[in-house]
């Protein structure tokens, strides 16, 4: 997926070089550049190690280092410093996974929360209340997942 959509927006940089008339209409150009520009936060992935954590466990409390109170299946932990806090994160490798509510995953959590034990290239999911609640993402567990920073969000994350 990543080399067809590096594919899409190297198109869209290279139409336009080569129109005949810069004020020629290039609908295709168009298209293409507005694909490229959906694309591409997720041309920039990353392998993050994850590490599932829940309410209960040692230490953990009901709310993220922003303050905020913790959403299962949204609430990423990240370093702070190559994934800053404020980050919306697409994880691919969620997508589909059952939420507490019956909903399906959309991929996105929320990087609201750092951690003294997470390190560079780790990330910390937070899956609810319980041991229990960790069974949908066990799978992941110590899995290198695939991370792309999507946009930025302002106050505290909801489900």
């Amino acid at each position: 997926m990543k080399p067809f959509l590096a594919s899409l927006a190297a198109l869209a940089i290279a139409l336009p070089l080569s129109a005949a008339r810069a004020d020629a209409p290039d609908p295709i150009g168009d298209l293409v550049g507005q694909v490229a520009a959906k694309v591409q936060p997720f041309l920039d992935t990353f392998g993050l190690k994850a590490t599932l954590y829940h309410l209960g466990g040692h230490g953990i409390h009901g709310h993220d280092s922003l303050g905020c109170k913790v959403v299962p299946m949204r609430t990423a932990a990240v370093d702070g410093i190559d994934v800053k806090r404020h980050s919306l994160l697409f994880i691919k490798e969620t997508v589909g996974l059952p939420m507490p509510d019956g909903r399906l995953h959309d991929g996105y959590w929320f990087a609201s929360d750092v951690g003294g034990g997470i390190h560079r290239g780790r990330i910390d999911l937070f899956t609810g209340e319980g041991r229990s609640s960790m069974a949908p993402l066990q799978h992941l567990n110590l899995a290198t997942l695939t991370v792309a920073r999507v946009g930025e969000f302002s106050g505290c994350p909801t489900s």
